[in-house]
């Protein structure tokens, strides 16, 4: 297994706070890394190129250099107007790790190896890890069913041993993870680390806003419709939002054309729809990032010690 030399030593959990869209800000990074992982956000969070900016240097300042690394999502597809901008933007503040999304990393990899970055690709089947692995990426964060917003197909257990058997790199395994057993089972897998980001949406840091929060605290496993209708990719959505967006949960439209566009065209379609993972029943309350973290580390040390 390969995580990057020294980052293990770094992490309390292995595992990074997923990056989702309007939910994790610079605080949410920052909270999950003073707490002891990875924490994250995805570069389209910010509405203009200057916020992202200011989010970076924001990062660079306030962590030490002991700390877990912070990483940057940025979406990759063709579709994506500010891709560029925010290459440019992670190449200034050398973002320690860039995760690429809906899309192949191909055109990025040489420009964050420049400076010492890692990157990591999403991927959400064994043929795109394939093609991502062949460009060069670092690490491969596999979106497996279950997981939160654009979501996979493949079971973890068997996602995870089918990546390991011809990729050497880190391994980040997505998908319902909301634990700390799960973390474990996601290292027994053949994962380096877990990606945990549904816990992470009605934690105090996040800017969920608080009816979205709400409704995960009452929610389960039950409560998550996989669709298409709102993105163009399948993504997995809380039912309540849906019901309230006007949506039939049981007759949902036909898939809708995929482009993403400019960033608030993306936010508009997010903005009352919420997604969620299947996960979601390990909330029970809103809580600091902290306080998640550390219940995820006893639990975590707790399946290790059996």
């Amino acid at each position: 297994m390969a995580l990057p030399e020294g980052m293990r030593a770094r992490l309390r959990l292995p595992a990074i706070a997923a990056p989702m869209f309007l939910v994790s800000g610079p605080d949410l990074a920052l909270a999950a890394c003073r707490a002891g992982i990875i924490g994250s956000l995805p570069a389209n969070n910010a509405r203009s190129i200057d916020i992202l900016e200011s989010w970076f240097a924001r990062l660079n300042s306030e962590l030490p250099a002991d700390a877990p690394p912070w990483a940057v999502n940025i979406m990759v597809h063709k579709t994506y107007l500010r891709m560029q901008e925010e290459v440019d933007l992670a190449i200034k503040y050398r973002a320690p790790i860039v995760i690429t999304a809906l899309g192949s990393p191909k055109a990025i990899v040489d420009q964050i190896h420049s400076y010492g970055g890692l990157v990591f690709a999403d991927v959400n089947s064994v043929a795109f890890a394939e093609k991502a692995a062949a460009t060069g990426v670092d690490g491969l964060v596999l979106v497996s069913a279950g997981a939160g917003g654009h979501t996979g197909q493949i079971s973890g257990f068997a996602f995870a041993p089918a990546v390991r058997s011809f990729f050497n790199g880190t391994i980040i395994l997505a998908g319902g993870i909301g634990t700390g057993q799960a973390v474990r089972a996601a290292e027994l897998l053949g994962a380096d680390l877990a990606y945990i980001g549904t816990r992470f949406i009605a934690s105090e840091e996040s800017m969920a806003v608080p009816r979205y929060k709400e409704m995960l605290i009452s929610a389960t496993a039950e409560d998550i419709i996989l669709s298409a209708a709102l993105t163009g990719v399948p993504a997995n959505w809380l039912r309540g939002s849906l019901i309230e967006a006007g949506y039939d949960p049981k007759n949902m439209p036909e898939k809708a054309p995929m482009n993403i566009g400019k960033v608030e065209e993306a936010a508009k379609r997010w903005r009352d729809v919420w997604s969620a993972g299947q996960g979601v029943g390990a909330i029970q309350s809103i809580e600091p990032v902290a306080a998640i973290i550390e219940q995820l580390v006893s639990e975590y040390r707790a399946a290790v010690s059996r």
